[in-house]
């Protein structure tokens, strides 16, 4: 009977082993056209609103809020925002809390470009608008 259990045993782990792995959920690819106006003396603060759409077809109205501080002066309007993600497997994962740290000038029309994560959620977002600013800055970009 010892025998016969351990014939079993064998052949079960080598069944289990022919069997392929489970399928991991594919990268989606989601996009996100934003605009977001704000101001900075020390504290950081700044709203908007955009629209995000995934190559699987989901597509979601978000509102941003940038939150944060350091040594930061200006007034800014970014109109024409675009943010790439990275690492998502669906929309319902891009929400949430951005790490965010930047150093920034600029005066009238400007553009900018930073990288932000969420765990293994990058963002990667650039735009173009107006204001001035300058300084350095630590916070969180938020979308809701």
């Amino acid at each position: 009977m010892g025998k016969t259990w351990l014939g079993c045993a064998v052949l079960s782990a080598a069944l289990f082993a022919a069997l392929p792995a489970p399928a991991h959920a594919a990268d989606v690819s989601c996009r996100m056209d934003f605009q977001v106006s704000g101001w900075s003396v020390f504290y950081q603060t700044a709203s908007g609103s955009g629209t995000v759409h995934c190559d699987n077809g989901q597509s979601m109205a978000v509102r941003i809020r940038v939150k944060g501080g350091g040594l930061t002066f200006g007034k800014t309007k970014i109109t024409h925002g675009v943010g790439k993600f990275t690492g998502v497997d669906g929309i319902g994962q891009i929400k949430g809390h951005y790490a965010n740290a930047q150093v920034h000038a600029g005066a009238e029309k400007s553009a900018a470009a930073q990288v932000l994560t969420k765990g293994n959620v990058s963002l990667a977002l650039s735009g173009t608008g107006e204001g001035w600013n300058i300084g350095v800055a630590f916070g969180a970009f938020i979308i809701e």
